[in-house]
């Protein structure tokens, strides 16, 4: 369905500057827009604040220019202790950006939401889901949405789908799915996740959307980020029904992506590949994705092997 990719021999294309993204930057959103592309993307300076959200654009979708003031920081009890893992969709002229709210030490965190015309000026709407379900009891979070063609709802009686990550205790992960008629309001229709750890596989332990997920021919298709004994987040794929789009149809028996940089040991910590924004460009996919939690790299589809609709 999805590769093979192959890093962008310039990784990375956004690293870490003073100020507000003086530790690191991480978790890209990108979407183009007549011809430009323009990244969210989560900042930390190294204090106790988890992230802040960043805006840069670029003509190319290598080279970014950054907005010299963030767009996204934390205002409210719901995210006091920081705003992280934007993943971003437009619909209409309307951009609607899920992120993680982290409201304090031992609370969990959840997801929320906040819309904008323009990438600059957002509106928050606060949190939109909650752990709800046994698995997911701890806290939920990378709320990833599904878009039909021209920002229509997918499903039928238009309704839109979401694919998230719920936690039952740290490092125990599924994918379950939420439903809306609206964007704004979110329930989830089903008592069990949809996507599990496989033991055995690179994803043993827990899985996790990462871009929001794409009508392909086949059906919808999500990347998402796996780990196993070693703790080490790589990017697989899951392939779901549109009709049932809580059935899986195929998945990956491996990564689609090994980092060609040890960016881990370069930066003193795990060498996490994670994937957060999937497009389709000049007749490939382009996969962006955050190194070792501290810069932003591109990863390039080698063979035309999958056509989006």
């Amino acid at each position: 369905m999805l590769g093979p990719l192959s890093d962008y021999k310039g990784n990375s294309i956004l690293s870490s500057a003073a100020g507000f993204e003086a530790k690191a930057v991480y978790n890209p959103a990108v979407v183009v827009l007549d011809g430009v592309f323009y990244m969210l993307y989560r900042a930390e300076a190294g204090d106790e604040c988890t992230g802040r959200i960043g805006l840069a654009k670029s003509e190319d979708g290598i080279h970014f220019t950054r907005h010299p003031e963030l767009v996204i920081v934390p205002e409210h009890e719901y995210e006091e202790m920081g705003c992280e893992d934007p993943r971003l969709v437009r619909i209409g002229d309307t951009f609607y950006l899920t992120y993680v709210g982290c409201p304090g030490k031992g609370q969990g965190c959840h997801i929320c939401l906040a819309t904008s015309e323009d990438l600059v000026h957002w509106e928050k709407h606060g949190p939109i889901l909650r752990p709800a379900h046994p698995w997911a009891s701890h806290q939920a979070k990378a709320g990833a949405i599904l878009v039909g063609a021209h920002g229509r709802a997918p499903l039928p009686h238009g309704k839109y789908v979401m694919y998230f990550m719920g936690e039952a205790r740290p490092w125990e992960t599924a994918i379950g799915i939420a439903c809306s008629d609206d964007l704004l309001h979110w329930h989830e229709p089903l008592d069990e996740p949809v996507l599990r750890p496989r033991p055995g596989y690179f994803d043993s332990k827990g899985v996790e959307p990462g871009p929001p997920p794409v009508l392909v021919d086949e059906g919808i298709l999500l990347v998402y980020c796996g780990w196993g004994e070693d703790h080490t987040y790589k990017p697989g794929w899951a392939l779901f029904s549109r009709e049932q789009p809580h059935e899986v149809l195929a998945r990956c028996e491996k990564p689609i992506l090994e980092p060609a940089v040890n960016w881990g040991e370069r930066f003193g910590c795990t060498n996490h590949v994670v994937a957060e924004s999937l497009l389709w460009h000049d007749g490939r996919w382009w996969l962006y994705y955050g190194a070792a939690d501290r810069v932003v790299c591109l990863a390039i589809e080698k063979p035309q092997r999958t056509q989006r609709q």
